[in-house]
């Protein structure tokens, strides 16, 4: 399994750890970093300075939320990356959440599947070096052309929900974040029940397809799948307590609290739907739960965790290091997972 690297860009860490994570990932060899954003820095100057402090890590953008960068923003913010840092730049997008998209920023997320959707036909396109011609039902972009090197950059779709999914199926790969090896081999299932039947397809894809039937091989790969897999080797109570924060917003949430409900923990799923207090939540949470989604313990535990994403079908994990004092920016838990890269 090819393991990479995304920033874990905690709330509660010092903002400038992003770096001190990029930098670790870049000296250990990881291949890739996922650079997405939250509340502090921007996606595409963090791309930046990160490109411009490590020497050869491939940098995916993202992912970003369609409902607040059109397309023609993230085909010029990857090619601003690309065309500064010297390197090729993929970017991801997805539909976020409404936090976000509706409180931060007061943007509608009204039709979110059709926005991802119609996104991901309209910036393929862009990304090509092609003028934008496209007018969907709720994206539309005409007559721009990227005044950059086209960046032909790999694209990633967040997903979970059927209709992400179907999405994902038309891009490069899909991306999962807080999974449970079960799951994933759910989701990944019905991506690749979505390639077959669908048309759509990026140009490599197309490619291959035309490839594969002149060889009388079939149909085409589907888009691969990654997965984002927090991570802390020998964790102290400290990261342990920064993952259960991280985790409880998504308890209550349609999908993901029937996936935790389908692991085990059907009992903190309900008590989470009755809204209690944050701290009451916090408490009732156990080690368990979190060891669902996410590398906690050893190298030995973590070696059997990442076969479960593999025998699910994920073809990369990347690793989101929880940074504490003790380990700050998680660069201790990657230099002891880079073994475990294939």
């Amino acid at each position: 399994m090819r393991l990479g690297v995304s920033l874990g860009l905690w709330q509660d860490r010092p903002a400038e750890e992003a770096l001190l994570t990029a930098r670790a990932a870049d000296e250990l060899g990881y291949d890739e970093l996922w650079v997405g954003e939250m509340a502090t820095y921007d996606a595409f100057a963090l791309a930046t300075a990160i490109g411009l402090s490590t020497g050869r890590i491939g940098l995916t953008v993202g992912p970003l939320a369609v409902a607040v960068r059109d397309p023609m923003m993230i085909a010029m913010g990857v090619a601003s990356v690309a065309g500064l840092v010297g390197r090729p730049v993929n970017v991801a997008v997805g539909t976020s959440s409404p936090l976000v998209v509706e409180e931060w920023h007061g943007r509608s997320r009204a039709r979110s599947a059709a926005v991802l959707r119609e996104t991901v036909r309209a910036l393929r396109p862009l990304l090509d070096g092609d003028k934008s011609d496209f007018s969907g039902e709720c994206v539309k972009s005409r007559g721009y052309r990227l005044r950059l090197p086209a960046p032909r950059a790999e694209l990633t779709v967040a997903a979970f929900g059927a209709s992400a999914v179907r999405t994902a199926a038309t891009a490069d790969r899909m991306v999962l974040n807080l999974i449970t090896p079960a799951s994933a081999a759910r989701l990944t299932a019905d991506l690749r029940a979505a390639a077959r039947e669908g048309t759509a397809r990026t140009p490599a894809q197309a490619q291959g397809a035309a490839l594969a039937q002149g060889q009388g091989q079939g149909a085409a790969p589907a888009p691969r799948v990654a997965a984002w897999v927090t991570a802390a080797v020998d964790p102290g109570r400290e990261a342990v307590d920064r993952i259960r924060r991280a985790v409880v917003g998504y308890l209550a949430a349609p999908g993901y609290g029937e996936m935790f409900a389908e692991a085990g923990f059907g009992d903190v799923v309900a008590f989470a739907r009755t809204r209690p207090h944050p701290r009451e939540l916090l408490a009732a949470v156990p080690d368990g739960l979190l060891e669902a989604v996410a590398l906690i313990g050893d190298v030995d535990a973590a070696r059997e965790r990442l076969r479960a994403y593999a025998d699910a079908g994920v073809d990369e994990v990347a690793l989101v290091p929880v940074g504490t004092d003790a380990d700050p920016g998680g660069m201790a838990t990657l230099k002891a997972l880079r073994a475990l890269a294939q």
